[in-house]
């Protein structure tokens, strides 16, 4: 699927075809060894983080890329997919408002992202 950059671009195209909000990537190259990129969005219930979890994994399984690890499912308040250098935080929105992952690791470049009609990305 290419660089670690296309593979947390596509999540986000995932995460933006089941309606999560506030997509944002984070470059943590140089920054940290945990990660060399964060994908951070958001639900509006816990279902909903639940549901952009699994087409997640789903749509990415199909192209054989698997989960290292997830963790969060059974609440749905903050799942964490571990896809090697790429960490996933789906959030619902108070969690992601009380953590703020964003200004945890306000040292990395911030990537926000918006997915248009046609699938396409564009950065703000």
């Amino acid at each position: 699927m290419g660089s670690n950059l296309s593979l947390a671009e596509e999540i986000g195209k995932l995460i933006d075809a089941k309606k999560g909000d506030d997509i944002v990537i984070l470059d943590l190259r140089g920054i940290s060894s945990v990660a060399d990129y964060f994908v951070i969005a958001s639900g509006n219930s816990d279902r909903q983080v639940v549901a952009i979890a699994d087409h997640v994994e789903d749509e990415l399984a199909k192209n054989g890329i698997y989960t290292k690890y997830k963790d969060g499912m059974k609440t749905g308040r903050w799942v964490v997919m571990d896809y090697h250098d790429i960490l996933v935080h789906i959030f619902h929105k108070e969690e992601r408002d009380y953590y703020n992952l964003e200004r945890l690791w306000n040292d990395a470049k911030k990537i926000v992202l918006t997915v248009d009609s046609q699938g396409s990305i564009h950065y703000n």
